[in-house]
């Protein structure tokens, strides 16, 4: 039941009941409806701006996550990138160097990508810069982790080829110490037993009983064994590659033959005195690009110190040689 309302008249002493008029009902309703949307819609605004909805604070939650999660990365990135430049240093300083590699310019590992904006789709975003940031430094990353990777490539190419060149110099004595006599005459002017004329030898003749074992002084493959080469009697020539060739003669006896594959300190043949030879001895000689050099510079692989110098003083005296 609604409340009757009454109104005071001084003039009359008396009370005069108050009547509402249908219109004014109305109003006052509508006005109060209308205040309360208007209160309505300004707690929403309120709670909007200030209260944040199960849905906000799991994005919001999710957001923060990932810059966290970023800015791991990128101290990863960092780490990954510290521990590859020191590859990089190893890499030009000391590998490359001694392979006789030229070292990978610091521009070539560092070089950026060109064209146009690779990281456009990435802008626009409240974390465009960190996002974008990221994925550079991670392309960069990729692409001197593929520098390096084809680097240390070239770099097994080369030692595997370098592994191959040491293994293929004739690098040893092709008569073992113990089997000597002794070194009877090396490589330079020397007394030909024949005639007696000064003149040049080309190779250094080790003085050994008949059959004793001869050794391949490096790897490669024998392109001669045979007596058809005027004064050397039975001999072996082994191309050793890089142009390298050794060559052993007045052999008593072969052990190998022609187009075989020899590796350092294969047996090959025995000491004998055929061709033009005044006694059992080995002639032996090395060529570099078809010169022939002197083999004393190539007894490193199985003489020590004391024996080389001991071989090298008795290889300089010019006396009469077997050949």
């Amino acid at each position: 039941m609604s409340k009757v309302k009454y109104h005071y008249d001084p003039e009359t002493l008396s009370y005069r009941k108050i009547e509402r008029k249908k219109g004014n009902t109305i109003k006052f309703g509508f006005i109060f409806l209308l205040a309360s949307a208007l209160f309505a819609l300004l707690l929403v605004f309120i709670s909007s701006q200030y209260i944040e909805s199960p849905r906000e604070r799991a994005l919001k939650h999710e957001l923060s996550n990932m810059e966290l999660q970023y800015d791991i990365l990128n101290k990863r990135v960092e780490n990954a990138f510290a521990a590859l430049e020191s590859v990089e240093e190893r890499d030009n300083s000391i590998y490359r160097l001694y392979f006789e590699a030229n070292p990978i310019p610091e521009e070539q590992r560092r070089a950026g990508f060109g064209g146009v904006n690779r990281y456009k789709k990435y802008e626009g975003y409240d974390n465009s810069k960190l996002i974008i940031e990221s994925n550079k430094r991670l392309e960069m990353l990729e692409k001197a982790v593929v520098v390096q990777s084809r680097s240390l490539d070239e770099i097994e190419k080369l030692a595997k080829d370098k592994e191959k060149f040491l293994s293929s110099i004739p690098a040893i004595q092709p008569v073992r110490n113990k089997d000597l006599k002794r070194m009877a005459s090396g490589y330079g002017y020397r007394t030909d037993p024949f005639t007696k004329v000064r003149k040049f030898h080309f190779g250094m003749d080790f003085t050994a009983p008949r059959g004793t074992p001869i050794y391949a002084t490096g790897d490669g493959i024998v392109i001669r064994a045979d007596n058809n080469s005027t004064g050397y009697g039975n001999h072996i020539r082994i191309d050793h590659g890089y142009g390298y060739v050794s060559l052993y003669a007045h052999l008593y006896q072969y052990k190998v033959r022609a187009n075989q594959k020899v590796k350092r300190g294969d047996l090959i043949g025995y000491v004998g005195s055929t061709g033009r030879s005044e006694a059992p001895h080995l002639h032996y000689e090395v060529f570099k690009d078809e010169e022939r050099i002197n083999p004393i510079n190539f007894y490193y692989g199985n003489l020590t110190a004391e024996e080389y110098a001991r071989l090298l003083e008795k290889a300089s005296l010019e006396n009469q040689s077997l050949d």
